[in-house]
């Protein structure tokens, strides 16, 4: 597992970038943005009042070098303006109105997001204090999808002993149809590959190869059929059961022709209801480290923090987040 981590550190230490945290009350990411400027993988910004800022970190007792740090007050006039500008700009076909605007920019969540789209900041992290729609809402209206009708899908990186797995989509898409569960299989696929991972994808069901008939299964039949035919070059099978995509001996008995071989290390699952279930379950039980989620489908790096995140794991997705931006900004 540190393995892992370790050398996502080191991608991230190759090319630093500049990432926004709006969450600055929280004392979770004042600790983890100490941590970050002593590793000296990502240039920090945090939105809020400087003296605010400084006083809790230091009744916190948080040793920060304030020189590695930038801090951005939301309430500077000249920011105010040029960011409530730029929003009514992006969002005036749509109804909104430069007061609506003007009021909008003061959620730091916007605030850091409109950053982002105008090349103030690299990337962003969120989620730790607000809850999903909050965090997401801003980068939906503002940075957007990488293309049109692309649908936003969260993976969390699970980082256990022998090997990381992803598992997908596990923090947005609800129901997802056959058609979504290509795009957050390919989007998940090229995740990988972006951190020297060779993707094995499995699409998951109750079901291994028709051993059981359910409208539910056919959905992800049609999803593996299309992603074959989109993406011959990814290897992938489905549908397939947890156990026979990930345990060889139980992959020979139950599908013994699956080119997985059951050592999937994508495991593209049918809904967000078993997504999440299942990575918490992995979570709290088998002790694996959950890093995520991570946000995919978007034109700028923006990733999610849970609300019942530690202040390691801000640490963590900081580091997937410059990953993110190196290559997001080729």
């Amino acid at each position: 597992m540190q393995n892992f981590l370790r050398k996502v550190k080191s991608l991230a230490l190759k090319d630093p970038k500049n990432i926004v945290f709006p969450e600055t009350n929280d004392a979770r990411i004042l600790v983890a943005v100490a941590k970050i400027v002593s590793e000296k993988f990502a240039y920090p910004i945090l939105i809020g009042h400087s003296e605010t800022i400084k006083k809790l970190c230091k009744k916190l007792k948080i040793k920060m070098d304030w020189s590695k740090v930038k801090i951005v007050d939301p309430s500077k006039k000249s920011l105010v303006k040029k960011y409530s500008e730029a929003l009514y700009a992006l969002r005036k076909d749509k109804g909104l109105k430069p007061k609506e605007a003007h009021n909008l920019i003061k959620d730091p969540n916007y605030f850091g997001t409109i950053m982002i789209q105008l090349g103030d900041a690299d990337g962003m992290i969120t989620g730790a204090t607000h809850p999903t729609g909050d965090s997401i809402r801003p980068v939906l209206q503002i940075i957007k999808t990488r293309e049109k009708f692309h649908k936003v899908s969260g993976i969390f990186f699970m980082v256990l002993h022998k090997k990381p797995l992803l598992f997908a989509d596990a923090a947005i898409t609800i129901e997802p149809d056959a058609h979504d569960l290509v795009d957050i299989a390919i989007d998940t696929a090229e995740t990988a590959k972006m951190f020297g991972l060779k993707p094995k994808i499995a699409l998951l069901s109750f079901s291994t190869k028709g051993s059981a008939k359910h409208p539910l299964v056919d959905k992800v039949t049609e999803a593996v059929a299309m992603l074959k035919d989109r993406r011959p070059d990814l290897l992938a099978d489905g549908e397939l059961q947890v156990d026979a995509a990930l345990v060889p001996q139980v992959a020979k008995r139950k599908c013994p022709n699956s080119p997985l071989k059951g050592e999937a290390n994508v495991l593209i699952f049918p809904d967000l209801q078993a997504a999440n279930i299942a990575y918490k379950l992995v979570e709290r039980l088998a002790k694996a480290k959950a890093i995520g989620p991570l946000l995919q489908g978007l034109k700028k790096p923006v990733n999610k923090l849970s609300r019942g995140c530690s202040w390691q794991d801000i640490v963590s997705v900081a580091a997937f987040t410059v990953c993110e931006c190196q290559h997001s900004l080729k």
